[in-house]
């Protein structure tokens, strides 16, 4: 059965403990925890620490577990997205993912959620380089541990300051197939969220069936393009001015379809809400809602 959980990130004015208890309250199975290096805030939606790994002993994964247990929730997966090729940040974006790397492994987790990165200034090929000589180690240091990396496939291209290329390479299908011929290991995997590939005009069902041995977790984010604003700015702009980020079925993904399509594949892993609608922002209340209306929307498709 596919899992209905929620990112944490949205709720960056908890502690965890509040976080796991208001997933098992709302009828989350799950929870996406987020691990960024405490007091590091990149962007909107970054630097929330739920478990902070640099400093998580035996006695932090005892408390942990004994909480997950106890209120009947599980943790899909940890979080940290970071932009491990860029040149400034690299060395300490992969070493803090090792550390991701490691507290899954030590909490019994087989999931870590990220970005491949990218250079928003150079090309494709160039970028490719990069990922080249960087990721082979890092999946393979994941392999070793039992802990598979998963890519969401956003392409961190919204504002002026990720022009024109956008800070992870991970953007479209064609470029999957070329990443996972070049790490075809089964550590190596997508954290798939089909409301990137809207805003982009791809095709977000047909994908799933082409790469389900690599689907190993799911975003739950719709997205909605604005036809009046398309026409004035046109595909070229930043992609903020002619899209929002909705609450699921507020959008234009059709959901129906795709959970038809995650069945087929026989998808049995989490289904995570991920909020970025700005109109649920304007207090913790506000965001708690969001998670509410999006759990009383999936119970549709996933009871």
């Amino acid at each position: 059965m596919i899992k209905a959980g929620f990112v944490s990130a949205i709720l960056p004015d908890l502690s965890f403990e509040q976080v796991v208890d208001f997933a098992a309250q709302c009828g989350y199975a799950c929870v996406e925890v987020m691990c960024w290096p405490v007091g590091v805030a990149e962007r909107r939606y970054a630097g929330v620490t739920h478990i902070d790994v640099a400093n998580l002993d035996q006695q932090s994964i005892e408390r942990i577990n004994g909480l997950l247990q106890a209120k009947g929730v599980e943790i899909s997966g940890l979080g940290y997205y970071p932009n491990p090729l860029d040149p400034e940040t690299s060395v300490l974006a992969i070493d803090h993912l090792k550390k991701v790397i490691d507290a899954a492994s030590a909490l019994g987790l087989d999931t870590v959620n990220s970005f491949i990165g990218r250079d928003p200034g150079l090309n494709f090929q160039d970028n490719y380089a990069r990922f080249k000589e960087v990721w082979p180690a890092v999946i393979e240091y994941a392999a070793g541990r039992e802990v598979t990396v998963c890519i969401e496939n956003c392409p961190m291209y919204f504002t002026d300051d990720e022009w024109p290329g956008g800070k992870n390479l991970a953007s479209s299908p064609a470029i999957w197939r070329k990443l996972f011929e070049e790490i075809p290991s089964p550590h190596f995997a997508l954290n798939y969220d089909p409301s990137h590939l809207v805003w982009q005009f791809i095709d977000y069902i047909r994908p799933i069936y082409e790469f389900r041995e690599r689907i190993h977790h799911v975003h739950i984010k719709d997205a909605k393009i604005i036809p009046e604003q398309l026409d004035e700015v046109g595909i070229l702009a930043t992609p903020l001015s002619f899209h929002q980020p909705k609450l699921p079925g507020l959008g234009d993904v059709d959901w129906g379809a795709f959970f038809s399509a995650l069945t087929d594949i026989g998808y049995q892993g989490p289904a995570c809400v991920e909020v970025e609608d700005r109109a649920y922002e304007a207090s913790l209340d506000h965001r708690k809602q969001a998670l509410l209306q999006s759990r009383a929307y999936l119970r549709q498709y996933l009871p």
